[in-house]
């Protein structure tokens, strides 16, 4: 008898846990992305791209051209962009012989119409989220959402135009945001990665290590696929279209109950600094996903869940 409550009370255990990760928005999947009313539109205009959102202070007349893009990208074109560890291209001269060295900075597209998947992944979201060359694109600059308590003061001041950051407006300095681009390249192996598997840009979790993590989390990120390898753009962490909620289904990608879990920031897996949980670690396993090297099954931890 003791073992049949015994079982029944770690099924209503699981149960509960299920439904606990389980969310339901309190206010429009969009969130800030309802752009003040505008909605969709402001971003994918139905006709004549930026010109028809009234946007195109370039002249750009590649505009609408991807995804009937609707904001201005034209003063974006070719511009390089040194994110948290990239260096721009340089020049030495020895001996009368001069030497440019590229760089691994970001160089963002000098199209829409190029075939990159940073002209998706990185130039459309500057166009709204650059403060220092794309300026004035329906934005307040700070937060929209509200920041938890455990943000500490002044977190409602938390800024979302990169390049004008509180270092001074118009300084071109991206050096505190996080790299992207075609050169931010995730790989499998060595001492802060996974023991995954990569085919042509695609990242397989198959190790006993990273197979784990899938179980223990899942693996949410979206990395694009350039030159055969798997680079981060701003849409590999944040999906534009849903801020505050993330659906999740038990299978290949994740081991967790199939549900609706609480996100911020658009970020695309369950990711709530909010919980009141003690041990919450589910804001770090978001990061985990690709910096295996600081995660629990790659320390000794495999069988350590995800605490919410």
């Amino acid at each position: 008898m003791k073992r049949i409550s015994l079982i029944a009370l770690m099924f209503l255990g699981a149960a509960g846990f299920a439904v606990a990760q389980k969310q339901n928005p309190t206010s429009d999947v969009l969130g800030a992305h309802l752009n003040y009313g505008r909605g969709c539109a402001a971003c994918h205009a139905p006709h004549s791209g930026a010109w028809g959102n009234g946007a195109n202070i370039s002249g750009d007349k590649n505009t609408g051209n991807s995804i009937l893009w609707g904001q201005d990208v034209g003063n974006l074109y070719g511009k390089t962009i040194a994110f948290a560890g990239q260096s721009g291209p340089t020049t030495t001269t020895v001996n009368g012989v001069t030497t440019t060295t590229p760089g691994n900075a970001e160089v963002l597209p000098s199209s829409l119409t190029a075939t990159t998947p940073d002209v998706e992944g990185i130039l459309t979201c500057m166009s709204c989220h650059d403060g220092n060359y794309a300026t004035g694109a329906m934005m307040q600059k700070v937060i929209y959402e509200t920041p938890p308590a455990t943000y500490g003061p002044g977190a409602a001041t938390i800024p979302t135009l990169l390049g004008n950051d509180g270092d001074g407006v118009g300084t071109a300095s991206y050096i505190t945001d996080h790299p992207v681009g075609l050169s931010t390249a995730v790989g499998c192996g060595g001492q802060h990665n996974w023991d995954c598997t990569e085919t042509a840009g695609v990242i397989s979790m198959t190790g006993p290590n990273s197979a784990q993590f899938v179980k223990n989390y899942g693996f949410f990120v979206s990395l694009s696929a350039y030159n055969n390898t798997a680079v981060v753009t701003c849409t590999s962490c944040h999906n534009q279209h849903l801020m505050n909620v993330v659906s999740v289904t038990n299978g290949a990608k994740s081991g967790l109950p199939t549900g609706f879990y609480a996100t911020m920031f658009f970020i695309r897996a369950p990711y709530n600094p909010a919980s009141g949980t003690t041990g919450s670690n589910q804001t770090a396993q978001f990061c985990r996903q690709c910096h295996g090297g600081e995660a629990n099954e790659s320390n000794g931890g495999g069988a350590l869940p995800t605490i919410f």
